[in-house]
C-alpha cells in the first residue's frame, strides 16, 4: 500500500468513526433529567405547541385543553372542549384538534374561538370511528387517523358504521368531505410527517408497525414501507429527522433508518404522546397517564420550522 492509498483508507476510518460516534450519542442535552411538570389529570394527550413555544395538552376524560406557558404557568385554555384528543397547531397558530365527542375535527384560534372544520360523518353518512390523531400539511390539508376505541361518553352507540380503520386527508379550504387514503390497517393511531410535506408516518398499532409514505403531489399516499416494527400512539419529529414515538417504555427515538437509538424512561404505565416546545422549541414535552412531563434535548422540534 502507497503512502497516498495508506491515506485515504485512514480518512475514511476516521469519518466513520465520527459518523458512529455522533449517532452513538444521545438526543438528550447533556445533563439533562425528565421532569416531572404536573400530574393529578385523568388522561393526558395531544400536545403541541404554538409559535411562541408555548404547549398546549388535552385532558380527553375531563374534557378539557391545557396550556403550559413557557413561562411555566399552567391554565385551563378550553372546556368543554369536545373531548378533545390529539391536536396539531397549524402554521397561522390554530389548534386542529380530533373532537372525540362527535368524530369531529375542531379549528381553535387562540383567542379559543372555535370553527368545525368536519361533521362526524362521511359523505355516505356513516359514523366515524372517532378521529384521534391529526397532522396539519405546509399547504393546510389535515391528515388524521380514524380508529375505534369505545367511549363512553358516546352513549348508546355500538360497534361502527365504517367499513374498518383509515387515514384520511380533509383538503384545506374546501367544503368536502374526507378522502380515504388507506384501506389495509388494522388501527391507525398516531401520525406526523415532515416539515418539507413529503413524507408521512403512521401508527399502526394493531399491528404492531410504523409505515413510511410518500405524500404524493395530488395528497395521495403512496410507497408505503415499513419502518419499524413497534407499538406507537403518539409520534413527533425532531429537526434531524429523528422519529420519537411513545408506547410503555417511555419515549423511544429511532433514526432515518428506523434503527432504535434511545429510550428516554417515564415513570408511568402508559406514555401516549410526544411534542417539542418551549422558547426555543428545543424542549420535548411528554404527556403520560395522569402526568405532563418534558426533558431538554439537543435538537430542535421539526415543527419548528413551520
Amino acid at each position: 500500500m502507497n503512502i497516498k492509498t495508506q491515506l485515504l483508507v485512514t480518512g475514511l476510518m476516521v469519518a466513520s468513526f465520527f459518523v458512529q460516534d455522533a449517532e452513538a450519542q444521545s438526543v438528550v442535552a447533556e445533563g439533562a433529567k425528565l421532569e416531572l411538570l404536573s400530574r393529578g389529570f385523568s388522561y393526558t394527550e395531544g400536545p403541541t405547541c404554538d409559535s411562541k413555544g408555548n404547549v398546549y395538552f388535552t385532558d380527553q376524560n375531563l374534557d378539557r385543553i391545557l396550556k403550559w406557558s413557557t413561562d411555566g404557568i399552567l391554565t385551563v385554555f378550553m372546556s368543554p372542549s369536545g373531548r378533545a384528543n390529539g391536536m396539531f397547531m397549524d402554521a397561522q397558530d390554530h389548534l386542529i384538534a380530533c373532537a372525540d365527542e362527535k368524530n369531529e375535527l375542531w379549528r381553535i384560534s387562540l383567542d379559543g374561538k372555535k370553527e368545525v372544520l368536519m361533521k362526524g360523518v362521511d359523505a355516505n353518512e356513516k359514523l366515524f370511528n372517532g378521529p384521534n390523531d391529526v397532522w396539519v400539511h405546509p399547504n393546510g390539508d389535515c391528515y388524521f387517523t380514524d380508529p375505534l376505541y369505545k367511549r363512553p361518553w358516546w352513549g348508546d352507540r355500538t360497534g361502527k358504521e365504517m367499513d374498518g380503520q383509515h387515514v384520511y386527508r380533509l383538503e384545506a379550504g374546501k367544503d368536502k368531505f374526507p378522502i380515504r387514503l388507506t384501506d389495509d390497517l388494522k388501527q391507525p393511531n398516531g401520525v406526523i410527517g415532515t416539515p418539507d410535506g413529503k413524507t408521512l408516518f403512521v401508527s399502526d398499532i394493531g399491528a404492531g408497525i410504523i409505515y413510511r409514505y410518500d405524500i404524493l403531489s395530488d395528497g395521495e399516499l403512496g410507497n408505503r414501507q415499513l419502518f419499524c416494527r413497534v407499538q406507537s400512539d403518539g409520534m413527533t419529529l425532531d429537526e434531524a429527522g429523528n422519529l420519537y414515538i411513545t408506547n410503555s417504555r417511555g419515549v423511544v427515538v429511532y433514526n432515518k433508518a428506523g434503527e432504535e437509538r434511545e429510550v428516554i424512561k417515564v415513570p408511568e404505565g402508559w406514555t401516549a404522546n410526544a411534542s417539542f416546545g418551549g422558547k426555543n422549541h428545543d424542549v420535548l414535552f411528554i404527556t403520560a397517564s395522569k402526568g405532563l412531563y418534558s426533558i431538554q434535548m439537543k435538537h430542535k422540534g421539526a415543527n419548528a420550522a413551520k
